[in-house]
């Protein structure tokens, strides 16, 4: 009885029921897979969780051998893969359950991904205490990438069919929880770690298990808080958007899975999420050092060629960390500002925005770093950062108007391997182009200005494919006999009564309650984040 709770059917919502409270239990699960950006916390800790190694043993110790030793501690390099599994994991394991999810429904799906992220922390956290590398992959990376994608995809099919007006706002409440899960995370973890701290080694293994059991908890209550609508149900007073010339993009039809995938209009926009993604990861993944290294000394007044002392060099690294921290603010705040705006704009217009805008603002990175203008300089990788949000949090949306809703949560599912491609081109192509000019006998503050403009170039091939897709041909959309028979194996095929009746309820209470859960700590983390910023303009 309480496993078929889970099931799709169970969850039909009721008349009482408001549609408010969805975004909510949606951010309660993506606040948390968001931990994700702030793993980078764990690193430097796991590689010191052994206090006396045998040195002579473990020097030079190759990644396999350092799976399963017992004997040396781990090198950061060793540990900073789990970051790539779990982003591979999320994209393979939202492109192969995908389908899954919209048939099982979110509920089922959002409870999966709690044991899966929650559980795979706390196998980590074990990993950790007995010193097994390969135990924290499988439960990190592995099973805890497993839960990153089935929780990421979980609540974007069900918020779209919820706000059929307002498609985007509704995903970028959803994913906005994803940017800013690390505001939260990140200090969480920061503040465990240190609480059990024993005999100079940080509590990485407890923190890890506390983390997974408190995240299993959120998520299962954010699971237990999704219904679906009936078939057909529209918000009160709302009628759909006609064909007009405007609107020729969304369509009213549907398109199976099986058939999107294999149409020039998914691959256009699996390039466009691509591009905008390796462009904005690279600048995620190399801030903190390419604010230091452009501008290094600058940045406390002195002369670009001065040599600062360690106690300049703390305040110069200091501010930074500010950028991070404001790098994962704007993250996520660009996730809500942009999908809404193209409830406006339309989905096309808003990702020629970001293009645009991105190729300008990339292009203008070096000139402002050679005029040593770092306050300019940090608003405009601010500004690239919430472009970088938007266009994860837009393209749900993008896809629900072009293939319909029907599988719009498998479909985006099967797209975001392009972040699992994303996740690794990015910072592979920065991190290569970097060394090799630096090998060259480059000046370091010079050696990120071809990658800048690698980087316009990017979103430059992303403008054009963004301007090449086109609505899908009317064939390609299933019939209605076949979108029958998709709706019955979603339990869909005998609900269809109630779409007049359903969710007319207040937000009540409930809806007080439930917004309170999630915007408390999100806003406990936002003073935080914005508390590590100050550094960049008062160190």
């Amino acid at each position: 009885m309480a496993m078929s709770s889970l099931d799709r059917q169970h969850i039909i919502a009721g008349p009482n029921f408001n549609r408010w409270l969805v975004p909510p239990a949606a951010l309660a699960i993506h606040l948390c897979i968001g931990m994700a950006y702030g793993f980078s916390v764990f690193w430097l800790p796991m590689s010191m969780q052994l206090d006396y190694p045998d040195m002579t043993a473990c020097r030079d110790i190759g990644f396999f051998n350092a799976l399963t030793t017992t004997n040396c501690n781990w090198s950061v390099s060793q540990v900073t893969h789990i970051f790539e599994t779990f982003i591979a994991m999320l994209g393979i394991s939202a492109a192969i359950w995908g389908a899954w999810l919209e048939h099982a429904g979110p509920r089922k799906a959002g409870f999966i991904a709690a044991l899966c992220w929650g559980g795979g922390l706390m196998i980590g956290g074990i990993g950790v205490f007995m010193h097994q590398l390969w135990l924290v992959y499988l439960g990190c990376g592995v099973l805890g990438g497993v839960g990153q994608g089935l929780g990421y995809i979980s609540p974007v099919s069900t918020l779209i069919k919820w706000f059929p007006d307002r498609r985007g706002m509704a995903t970028g409440f959803a994913i906005m929880g994803y940017g800013g899960g690390a505001m939260i995370g990140a200090p969480l973890a920061v503040a465990l770690m240190t609480h059990f701290e024993a005999d100079g080694t940080l509590g990485v293994a407890t923190t890890l298990i506390i983390m997974g059991g408190l995240y299993f908890l959120v998520m299962s209550a954010g699971a237990f808080g999704f219904r679906v609508p009936p078939t057909n149900w529209q918000p009160a007073g709302w009628t759909p958007p006609d064909n007009a010339a405007e609107n020729k993009k969304i369509t009213s039809r549907h398109v199976h899975l099986d058939r999107a995938w294999k149409t020039p209009q998914f691959w256009l926009i699996w390039a466009v999420l691509c591009l905008n993604v390796t462009a904005g990861i690279a600048v995620i993944s190399m801030a903190s050092p390419m604010f230091q290294e452009v501008f290094g000394a600058r940045l406390l007044g002195l002369a670009g060629d001065a040599s600062p002392s360690a106690e300049q060099i703390a305040m110069i690294a200091a501010a930074a960390g500010g950028l991070v921290g404001l790098i994962s603010l704007f993250n996520s705040i660009g996730r809500l500002f942009w999908a809404s705006l193209s409830d406006k704009l339309g989905r096309t217009n808003t990702y020629s925005v970001f293009f645009i805008l991105g190729i300008l603002l990339y292009c203008s990175l070096p000139t402002l770093g050679h005029m040593g203008l770092a306050g300019l300089f940090v608003i405009a990788i601010c500004i690239i950062l919430t472009l970088y949000g938007g266009g994860f949090a837009t393209v749900p949306a993008y896809l629900a108007d072009i293939f319909g809703t029907q599988m719009v949560g498998a479909i985006h599912g099967r797209l975001l391997t392009a972040w699992s491609v994303a996740g690794i081109a990015g910072p592979l192509l920065i991190a290569a182009v970097r060394e090799a000019q630096l090998k060259s006998g480059m000046a370091v503050n010079l050696v990120y200005d071809r990658t800048l403009y690698m980087m316009a170039g990017l979103l430059l091939i992303g403008l054009i494919c963004n301007l090449m897709v086109r609505p899908v041909k009317e064939d390609v959309t299933m019939s209605d006999d076949e979108l029958a028979i998709e709706r019955a194996q979603s339990h869909e095929d005998n609900i269809a009564s109630h779409a007049i009746s359903a969710a007319r309820g207040s937000f009540g209470l409930l809806g007080v309650i439930a917004w309170l859960a999630v915007g408390i700590p999100f806003l406990i983390g936002l003073t935080i984040a914005l508390q590590k910023a100050t550094a960049l303009f008062t160190g």
